[in-house]
């Protein structure tokens, strides 16, 4: 037959299919694989071979396996993530990365103790904008969290190099106590430790949530009644090594310089104020030493003098990788800086190792471990005194040292550079260890895990100082300050998560112990022969005094804080154990609910109460977006409303807070000298709690697929049991006592929005917006209903409120005082007669204003051009008041400069706002002024690198940025900026006189593979 092969070539050609077979099937071997979303490990991902029926599924680090050609075609999928088809092209592993359909909505968040899809979250919870985590260069965390969530207020009252900014979310509960966020880092406290914010690199951060309403923070118990902020770190992820290298540096200047009068003005307010005080004028200059540089013309510019070009560098580097079983993320950082104004400088450097062990298929293992050193050194020079300074003042002695007295024989204002020849030493450590063991158990129990964490902190802090004669301490005085904390805590997690058809169930148990011990001494030396030993043997001086930590520092102790009165040395421990129980419960994605109760003991409450306490919370949510009558409403991508009712609580005291205290007393008796005790602290062992009810409303959504996006919240709590000290009879030794007795309300509310406005291949367009606004206010004080007129706390009106005279304008001549206020002279302040009684008197005080914001905002537009991303972010803080002490002069404008955008009244002017030279404030009017401010925040532009330009050297991702931070602020202020907490002179604040700083930073992110 012609189609025959003949017998020589069929058996060639089966030889052949024989072979391809075995050449198929020799193809054919396991697959190994891990998929993730972000950087975050993806699990119950279907992997099916594409033309087959079989399947697997990743486990919980995003691992799988399965048996298949090399040169199959691979099918990946989950519900809310988009399909991803990939080939293996003979590779026998791949790695790939999921993209969620509905991003918001899919995004895992932390919540404590645990992870939930943002569509299961019940309770309101922001997170941080990763691209802020990632692209804005900042010393401290809280840097990059300010303006960027709804509800937390960042406030920077000093630009000291290495100073942390104040939180508050939700506005202030409590009046005495503590009122900051309970923060977290990879589940261990770092708020109650004595750690700082300082000690977390922000190039380690791989997310930041915020925890806002009780039934979200309700599961930190006793901590958690001002907030929550939960940071997580990053760790490894299975692959080859990733070098990641990020640099900046950046170049600060005073945003904002409040100009001290020049050479001819400084003169003539001279004239001035020697005509209005009606006092005979003998020279041009108000001091016989500096009638020579007058003569001379030559002037000092002394806030030239004090400044300088600040300068910030900041180095950091870190490799991650792993395989399956084993992954690490190590890192070291180093910044140094200098700071604009001389002798203020800020070292830090810190190195981190996380690691995680998968020991077995049910044991995994890892540690969080890091080691930070912030130093603090050096003498510094002093702004109020720059300010007040002569400009002929003469600054240097012919010997070329500062001159101790620039304007002498005026003594009161020395030169501000004598900072610079104090010793200073201040420098504090954190080591932290953290570890955890986790056993996944599975067959009938699949689901339940059990983990146990046990971590344990060290952080020992030292300040030593010493001034001399150089800085006018003809005796020289020495300080001391040693102190050292150890915390530990311990907890045992059980948690439970499976689905049964369209129900989902997740439990979370806790039981934990916690410990901080803490130990302080501190000592002031007075009297040495020289200045050569400085601090390094206080021995050495004639008198050698135990002081308390207080009053070396110049700081006002909390109420409840028994070591106010500790001469030389204190020590203190603290216990609590825990207790905790939550179920997160969803039915068919739709119905959510959430139940949450924590039980707290604490050692530091009397033997007459309980020590525990319990605070309970629920939450329900609804995924409206769900339900199949939303099918045809195409423009909404999504809607959930949510609900939650919860209590937390406050400590409120320090250890020992509720005993009776003695304090030692020296008494001379016969020429000795004994030691006696008189009464300190009057305990009280019923004292308990601050705890506060919150109610939150909210509602998260989506449209026109997520064009859109953003949630609202509206929230009312109820703070009761505030520790305030109440007033008894002096009969009993004691003139007060801590008790349980103040009521505060807080209410508010917060939006959220995020639009992407263009959205094109190479260019896209997106805005990110936030309001919020809080109004709390004080119920009740002592149990009267009667305001506190002394501390300013007032029933019915916010906790913190300035409490003054009504300024009118100024008396002119002319103008018959001597109904209203019989001493008032021309140039003086006019007040109003509030109580219309005929006379000006501290009973015409009243409320002009409220010290924290009634509202603020943000807005964040970034633009995308191919590999160019521009940032553009502003700031509003508004409604509030604070005293302007860049106004009063404490009646020293006769012996001090002034700034020169500070006027002053004459009879030729006639000002109706500035107040003669002459005015003696005697009624201690604080100048409250409008503090509000809008400020331009921050703008970058960076550039990514395409990678087909970088393959050839082997990296796999370049930025290169430049970023300037405060711009420009837009304010009614006079001073030296609305934000910054400016003391005068006596107030013991003037370390914090360092005002805004305007900075422009340069930097490279580098990252190998």
């Amino acid at each position: 037959m012609r189609n025959c092969l003949p017998k020589e070539k069929a058996l060639a050609l089966l030889l052949l299919c024989l072979g391809f077979s075995t050449a198929l099937m020799a193809q054919h071997t396991t697959i190994h694989g891990r998929v993730v979303s972000g950087d975050s490990a993806l699990s119950n991902v279907t992997v099916m071979v594409r033309g087959t029926t079989g399947a697997v599924q990743t486990d919980e680090q995003g691992a799988f396996t399965l048996d298949a050609d090399v040169h199959a075609t691979l099918i990946f999928s989950r519900v809310g993530f988009q399909t991803l088809t990939v080939g293996l092209n003979g590779r026998h592993s791949v790695d790939v990365s999921l993209v969620a359909s509905n991003q918001q909505m899919a995004d895992v968040i932390v919540v404590g103790y645990g992870t939930q899809k943002r569509a299961d979250v019940t309770g309101a919870v922001s997170s941080v904008p990763k691209d802020r985590l990632s692209e804005l260069p900042v010393t401290n965390l809280f840097q990059a969290v300010e303006g960027s969530v709804a509800g937390v207020s960042v406030s920077n009252t000093s630009s000291v190099p290495g100073a942390t900014p104040s939180v508050l979310v939700r506005g202030q509960n409590s009046i005495t106590a503590n009122s900051g966020p309970y923060v977290v880092v990879d589940g261990f406290p770092l708020t109650g430790t004595n750690g700082s914010i300082n000690d977390i690199n922000p190039n380690d951060v791989a997310s930041v949530e915020v925890l806002k309403d009780a039934s979200a923070t309700a599961i930190y118990g006793t901590n958690g009644s001002n907030g929550v902020i939960l940071i997580t770190t990053k760790r490894g992820v299975a692959g080859k090594p990733v070098i990641r290298a990020n640099t900046y540096t950046g170049f600060d200047k005073l945003a904002h310089v409040l100009e001290p009068r020049n050479g001819p003005s400084y003169v003539q307010k001279y004239k001035d104020f020697m005509t209005e005080t009606k006092q005979v004028q003998t020279g041009p200059v108000p001091n016989q030493s500096e009638l020579g540089n007058y003569n001379a013309g030559k002037t000092t510019d002394w806030i030239k003098q004090v400044t300088q070009q600040g300068v910030t560098t900041d180095n950091s580097l870190s490799i991650s990788g792993g395989s399956k079983e084993v992954r690490y993320y190590i890192s070291g950082e180093y910044e140094k800086q200098k700071g604009a104004i001389k002798g203020y400088q800020y070292h830090r450097a810190g190195v981190r190792a996380n690691l995680d062990i998968d020991v077995t298929d049910f044991l995994t293992v890892g540690t969080s471990t890091y080691y930070a050193y912030n130093n603090y050194d050096g003498g510094q020079a002093n702004l109020l005194n720059a300010t007040a300074m002569s400009p002929y003042g003469v600054e240097y002695n012919p010997n070329g040292t500062y001159n101790i007295y620039p304007m002498y024989p005026e003594l009161l204002y020395t030169n501000p550079l004598l900072g610079l020849y104090t010793a200073n030493v201040n420098h504090t450590s954190t080591l932290s260890g953290n570890g955890y063991a986790e056993v996944k158990f599975g067959g009938v129990v699949k689901g339940l895990k059990y983990r146990l964490n046990a971590g344990s902190s060290y952080l020992p802090a030292a300040i030593y100082t010493y001034t001399g004669r150089d800085a006018n301490n003809l005796l020289g005085q020495a300080t001391t300050y040693n102190s050292e904390t150890n915390h530990y805590l311990v907890e045992n997690i059980l948690t439970y998560a499976r689905d049964f058809d369209k129900h989902h169930i997740d439990f979370t148990g806790l039981y934990s112990a916690e410990q901080r011990k803490y130990f302080v001494d501190a000592y002031t030396a007075t009297g040495f022969v020289n200045d050569l030993l400085t601090y390094n043997n206080i021995g050495a001086a004639a008198t050698l005094t135990p002081t308390s930590i207080y009053e070396q520092y110049a700081a006002t102790p909390p109420p409840g804080n028994p070591n106010a009165g500790a001469k030389g040395s204190y020590q203190s421990k603290y216990n609590k154990l825990s207790q905790m129980a939550r179920i997160n419960y969803s039915y068919n994605d739709r119905y959510l609910l959430t139940l949450t109760a924590r039980r707290d003991g604490s050692s530091v409450f009397g033997a007459k109460t309980s020590k525990y306490g319990l605070f309970p919370s629920a939450a329900v949510g609804w995924n409206i977006a769900q339900e199949s009558f939303m099918n045809n409403v195409r423009f909404v991508s999504n809607l959930k409303l949510r609900g939650s009712y919860g209590k937390t609580g406050n400590q409120a005291i320090d250890p020992y807070g509720t005993i009776t205290s003695d304090n030692s007393v020296q008494n001379t008796m016969n020429g000795l000298t004994t030691i006696g005790v008189v009464g300190g602290t009057l305990g009280n062992a019923d004292l308990h709690w601050e705890s506060t009810t919150q109610a939150n409303i909210g509602l998260d959504f989506g449209f026109f697929q997520n064009r859109i996006t953003g949630n609202i919240d509206v929230y009312h709590s109820n703070t009761s049991g505030l520790i305030l000290s109440r007033q008894i009879p002096s009969i009993t030794g004691y003139t007060s006592i801590l008790d349980n007795v103040g009521k505060t309300t807080n209410q508010g509310i917060e939006v959220t929005l995020t639009t992407r406005n263009i959205v094109l291949n190479d260019f896209r367009w997106e805005t990110m917006i936030n309001f919020s606004a809080n109004k709390n206010k004080i119920v009740d004080l002592y149990g009267d209903h009667k305001s506190d007129t002394g501390n300013v706390w007032f029933v019915g009106h916010p906790i913190g409120v300035l409490y003054d005279y009504v300024r009118q304008g100024v008396w002119q001549q002319g103008e018959d005082p001597s109904k209203q206020d019989p001493t008032a002279l021309p140039g003086d302040l006019k007040f109003a007669d509030n109580n219309h009684d005929g006379k000006v008197t501290a009973a015409d005080k009243t409320i002009v204003g409220q010290t924290s914001p009634k509202w603020t905002g943000g807005i964040t537009n970034t633009f995308h051009y191919r590999g160019f991303h521009l940032s553009v972010f502003i700031q509003t803080v508004q409604g509030i008041m604070k005293n302007d002490n860049d106004l009063n002069y404490v009646d020293e404008t006769g012996r001090r400069n002034t700034p020169a955008a500070v006027g002053y009244w004459t009879s030729a002017n006639k000002s109706n706002f500035w107040p003669a030279l002459s005015y003696f404030n005697t009624r201690g009017y604080g100048y409250p002024r409008n503090a509000s401010f809008t400020r331009l925040k921050n703008v970058t532009l960076s550039y990514t690198v395409p990678d087909k330009d970088l393959a050839k050297a082997h990296i796999s991702g370049l930025t290169i940025y430049g970023t300037a931070l405060n711009l420009y602020t837009w304010t009614k202020w006079i001073g030296w900026d609305p934000e910054n907490n400016y003391g005068m002179r006596g107030s013991t604040t003037w370390l914090t006189n360092y005002p805004e700083v305007r900075s422009i930073i340069i930097g490279v992110n580098l990252q190998l593979r």
